[in-house]
């Protein structure tokens, strides 16, 4: 979960929230992959629940310190690990795993790519742009951080809604699904951003859909 300018944020530093975020941006093959492989809904989660139960073994091996991860998974992940993630949460990785498997079934293939790259690509403008020229703060968050995220979750509406999709994702479901994207992250809800970001996002722009075309 990204909180910008609190102690859960700063207690990396900041070659390692690159690191965390390089990595969170390698999570773009997911949605990139159910696009490019034309894969269907159920093909996608026959291939991504195995990998989210893995990930999730992997956590609890990290919380419970079994001998994988003290033996291999922790010289890879400990470097990049937030305070929380430390104290007992499940990682980021687990989070947007779980998130993936949850939108690829409640939504359409456009809605999903869209809402899964929202929190890819948002939340990292977010967290690196925040951190390093946010100066506005408002609760834990800064208005740098918050535009940087609209930013990228803009760039990602106008790319997908230009892409042979589906039935096609229109430019202005996308941008709405961007802007409560954007705002589901500033609020900072309980729940992971990981997982509330794009299920929000998509419910959004579900809904905007299905009111369009019934008008």
């Amino acid at each position: 979960m990204t909180v910008r300018g609190s102690k859960q944020q700063n207690q990396i530093s900041f070659k390692s929230e690159l690191a965390r975020k390089a990595t969170h941006m390698t999570a773009l093959s997911i949605p990139g992959g159910y696009y490019v492989l034309s894969l269907d809904k159920v093909t996608m989660l026959y291939i991504m629940v195995p990998i989210t139960l893995l990930m999730i073994l992997i956590d609890i091996s990290r919380l419970r310190n079994w001998l994988f991860w003290r033996g291999f998974a922790r010289k890879i992940i400990q470097p990049i690990i937030r305070e929380h993630e430390i104290a007992g949460d499940f990682t980021g990785a687990t989070y947007i795993l779980l998130s993936v498997c949850l939108t690829v079934a409640l939504y359409s293939k456009p809605v999903a790519i869209a809402a899964l790259a929202f929190i890819i690509v948002g939340d990292t403008f977010a967290a690196l742009l925040g951190r390093k020229f946010g100066r506005h703060k408002f609760r834990n968050k800064s208005y740098e951080g918050s535009l940087s995220c609209l930013l990228g979750t803009v760039i990602v509406a106008i790319v997908i809604s230009r892409l042979n999709l589906h039935p096609p994702l229109e430019l202005y479901a996308a941008l709405f699904g961007a802007l409560v994207a954007t705002v589901v992250e500033a609020l900072s809800f309980e729940i992971d951003d990981n997982v509330s970001v794009p299920i929000l996002s998509g419910l959004a722009m579900t809904l905007f859909i299905t009111i369009s075309y019934n008008f």
